[in-house]
């Protein structure tokens, strides 16, 4: 490892650059070393130059340098921070730097600091007019100067950070060095040791002063340098001078190399080599022959010239059609077919030969070539289902459901689901295809292919499906609810009544009050008639009668009930009950319906002594709003006393 790091440093030292590093060792481990003790080399250099740059211009920017590149930045962070650093000394600032600037912008920030510092005369020249003498005591001396016996004062002894603690001071490092053991130097942590770098897979750690940078793995290869962020970027040979173009060519940069082109072009008929000669071009060996047919072509120096040419050709041979030279005359391609019917005519060079073809055999007695029936001669050995003979020749065939593979001998299973010959789903199986619909949906009787929609409404249980209404759709079914008053249940088939009371959907007054029904909802409002007064939310009482006869004959007391049922319910049906709320040993009642039954459809029962119920005897088809008025009479103790009930009856429509 350390002769891997001296290569690198002595690369650095003699090239300042570490992009065309040679590498001496093909050990992965031996490579990062070397490349990261190069750039780490190159970066004190161009530090150092951009420090010993602000020392003696005492600015940055007139600096000429390539501003693009890496090693320009780290010129310029080193300058400007020195003249941080000095600045802070002119004016009297601590030396001490902020850390917002950075750990190796507050080294060069120190370094040039206190080196201003220490470079200050302070001596005062025998030659000056002396002035009288005045002492200063310790306490005005601290109080003009209150850092004067700060042991950090100008960075103190520690190369970094100093804190004073009266007594002593304590050093300490900024963030990516350690404390060495005398106390006082810093040391860089070598992250990529020390395995605390962030560095993900395909990419190499380099440490860096005070921190480090993640390096991709992969070189960029001959033409190209790696960038800070991993990236490969082409190196512009003619503007960084690094071609070998000679003065009388004109360097074109390509991605990754170069090109030299002459700067004096050849005339018509040559070509220029790479040293800028010109070749002539010999025209006769071009692609496109220049020359006409029967004519020979002959090179000359910038052009050509053509020569007619008359060959003569044996048997066998003719003249090609430019008349330049002799060809092969193909026998076997003439009409006359030399070899005749079950023969393959095999040409040769001016002349041909007859042989049987394959598929022939030749027989010696009428010597001819006759076909082999290769389907009787190898029965069940050539294919695999059907074999036919052909001329010279057999091919096979498959039954239905199957196809020829690709040696043309096997059948295998053919895919019929591949060209979708069912409407909906297909499956296959051997030899054939089975067709299949989605849920809601029946093969067809007729060809066994098409899907027909199940109208599940129009099923015998269609009219159990929905509560309200079903409506077929393709596939499926949807239930509806009323328009108003009813939503669908979370089931999507039942409908829910929507109690508009507590939904606060209803349109009631403040004085009135909401009664839900099944799809809808009613506003009543209880006002109690002359000689009574409202005693509840559904109750009147007589008021007191003083007396007045006409007035003792009123009932006792008004109650108002609401009830709410669906059309067509089964009778008979009980619907409400009455009779006094306490008992008596001795009470009779009589129960009977004094108005809202011209109808009909209720009547009263006695089920004892105290007690009667109203029925309904007969069903009620349609939706309406009925007001029924029960007349309770209840004979206790010799004295007669009479009870109203009104019944406000909702009937609304059944699901």
């Amino acid at each position: 490892m350390e002769e891997c790091c001296d290569k690198g440093i002595e690369w650095a030292n003699k090239n300042r650059i570490c992009t065309s590093l040679p590498l001496i060792s093909e050990s992965r481990e031996c490579s990062m070393t070397q490349v990261q003790c190069c750039r780490s080399q190159l970066e004190k250099q161009y530090c150092s130059d951009g420090i010993e740059f602000a020392n003696v211009r005492e600015e940055c920017d007139s600096h000429i340098g390539e501003n693009s590149t890496c090693e320009a930045e780290y010129f310029k962070v080193c300058c400007y921070c020195c003249l941080l650093g000095k600045a802070a000394q002119i004016q009297g600032q601590s030396c001490e730097p902020s850390p917002k600037i950075g750990y190796q912008c507050g080294i060069v920030f120190r370094d040039c600091c206190v080196k201003g510092q220490e470079g200050i005369d302070v001596s005062i020249s025998d030659d000056a007019p002396k002035k009288e003498q005045v002492e200063i005591s310790k306490e005005e001396l601290d109080q003009e100067d209150p850092y004067l016996h700060d042991g950090c004062r100008g960075g103190g002894p520690c190369s970094q950070q100093c804190r004073d603690t009266g007594s002593s001071y304590v050093c300490s490092c900024f963030v990516g060095y350690q404390l060495q053991p005398d106390g006082v130097n810093c040391e860089d942590i070598n992250e990529c040791i020390t395995g605390t770098h962030s560095c993900g897979i395909g990419q190499t750690c380099v440490n860096t002063l005070g921190s480090f940078r993640c390096q991709r793995d992969t070189s960029c290869g001959t033409g190209y340098e790696l960038t800070d962020d991993s990236r490969c970027k082409d190196i512009d040979e003619c503007e960084t001078g690094t071609h070998n173009c000679p003065p009388d060519f004109i360097c074109q940069n390509t991605p990754g190399s170069f090109r030299c082109r002459p700067k004096l072009q050849c005339m018509n008929g040559f070509i220029q080599d790479a040293l800028g000669n010109c070749i002539d071009i010999n025209e006769c060996l071009s692609t496109n022959m220049p020359c006409p047919a029967g004519q020979i072509c002959i090179n000359t120096d910038g052009s050509y010239t053509c020569q007619r040419i008359s060959p003569s050709c044996g048997r066998g041979y003719h003249l090609n059609e430019d008349g330049t030279r002799c060809v092969d005359v193909d026998e076997c391609s003439s009409s006359s077919q030399p070899c005749g019917e079950g023969h393959v005519c095999i040409n040769a060079p001016g002349n041909y030969r007859c042989e049987c073809k394959s598929g022939y055999s030749f027989d010696v007695i009428s010597r001819t070539c006759i076909d082999i029936n290769e389907c009787r001669r190898y029965p069940g050995r050539l294919c695999a289902h059907k074999c036919e003979n052909t001329p010279g020749s057999y091919y096979c065939t498959c039954t239905m459901g199957f196809k020829l593979s690709t040696d043309g001998r096997s059948c295998e299973d053919l895919n019929e689901c591949e060209s979708s010959p069912c409407s909906q789903e297909c499956a296959n199986v051997y030899g054939s295809y089975q067709c299949y619909c989605r849920r809601g949906f029946q093969l067809s009787d007729v060809d066994g292919i098409s899907c027909e929609d199940i109208d599940e409404c129009a099923l015998p249980t269609g009219g159990h499906i929905c509560s309200f209404r079903c409506i077929n759709i393709p596939g499926s079914f949807q239930c509806t609810c009323p328009s108003s008053g009813y939503r669908l249940a979370p089931n999507a088939r039942n409908c829910q009544d929507i109690d508009e009371c507590v939904a606060e959907s209803h349109n009631c007054s403040f004085n009135e009050t909401c009664f839900n029904i099944q799809g809808g909802f009613r506003c009543l409002s209880l006002e109690c008639p002359e000689n009574y007064r409202k005693s509840g939310d559904t109750r009147c009482e007589r008021l007191p009668c003083n007396e007045n006869k006409e007035c003792q004959s009123l009932p006792l007391r008004i109650t108002y009930y609401h009830l709410s049922f669906p059309t067509n319910i089964q009778v008979p049906t009980d619907i409400f009950r009455m009779g006094p709320s306490n008992a008596v040993p001795g009470d009779k009642i009589l129960l009977s319906i004094i108005s809202g039954n011209q109808e009909g459809f209720f009547t009263t029962k006695k089920l004892n002594n105290h007690s009667g119920i109203v029925v309904m005897q007969r069903q009620i088809t349609e939706p309406r709003d009925l007001l029924l008025t029960i007349q309770m009479q209840l004979s206790r103790h010799g004295t007669v006393n009479t009870f109203i009930a009104k019944l406000f009856i909702f009937v609304s429509a059944q699901l």
